[in-house]
């Protein structure tokens, strides 16, 4: 099992009780995958350094988790597919 930290940034026009179910969602896709959360901190609206889809802010969501090898690629896949995930990234620590 490794840790990775997930940063990923929510469209700033999602209302607050979707931006909390996509969090959960993403949350309950790592453990049932067979990995563990440790930690979900929600940083809340963040400025980008430049405009994305002529946004200038997103929700900013850091998660650290242990899983393994093959879970980051999933849960990639899966953030990917979400029309209200702008950004992701999955890094190993």
């Amino acid at each position: 099992m490794n840790k990775y930290q997930v940063l990923f940034i929510i469209d700033i026009d999602t209302p607050d009780e979707k931006k909390q179910e996509i969090v959960e969602k993403f949350s309950e896709l790592v453990v049932s995958l067979g990995g563990e959360v440790n930690s979900v901190e929600k940083w809340g609206n963040k400025k980008y350094a430049y405009p994305i889809n002529f946004k200038k802010e997103g929700y900013y969501v850091l998660m650290k988790m242990t899983a393994g090898a093959d879970i980051p690629a999933e849960l990639d896949r899966q953030m990917k597919n979400n029309e209200n995930i702008v950004r992701q990234m999955i890094t190993r620590i």
